[in-house]
This record gives structure tokens, C-alpha cells and sequence, in this order.
């Protein structure tokens, strides 16, 4: 199942991104993707988005772990 890794700025995104190609490789590095909310006028309200698809239960917990520290949260798609 594809899941959303939701931050609020664009540094956060590509970091837990990173990491989580290193703690993961058999996956690649998740991509990362500027989701602008409907309605917002002003850009700099934009969510930065981690896509990653394949892991299990066990490694979700490890991910919700991480995406915590960094001020985040995940949503399945």
C-alpha cells in the first residue's frame, strides 16, 4: 500500500527521504513532491510530500518513529 509521509517543509522531506533510502534499499529513494492544498493562495502553505510504496507493518512503526521527529505524519493513499 502507497503511503503519504506529510511535512511541512521542504528540508524535513528530503531528509526523511534519504534516510529512509538507506534504511530501506530494496526500495530506492522515495520520491518527493510539493502538494499545494486547494484553494491556497499563498504557495509557501504547501505540503511536502514522501511517496513510498512496499513496506510492511513492521516498518511502518519504524517510519511513523522517524516522520515524528521530524514534525510530520503519515496517511495511507
Amino acid at each position: 500500500m502507497r503511503q503519504l509521509l506529510v511535512f511541512g517543509e521542504r528540508g524535513d522531506a528530503e531528509e526523511v527521504a534519504e534516510t529512509l533510502g538507506e534504511w530501506f534499499p530494496g526500495l530506492g529513494v522515495p520520491r518527493v513532491v510539493r502538494e499545494t492544498l486547494a484553494g491556497e493562495d499563498d504557495a509557501e502553505d504547501a505540503q511536502w510530500l514522501v511517496v513510498v510504496d512496499g513496506l510492511d507493518e513492521q516498518a511502518l512503526g519504524k517510519v511513523d518513529e522517524l516522520v515524528e521527529r521530524y514534525e510530520g505524519w503519515r496517511e495511507p493513499e
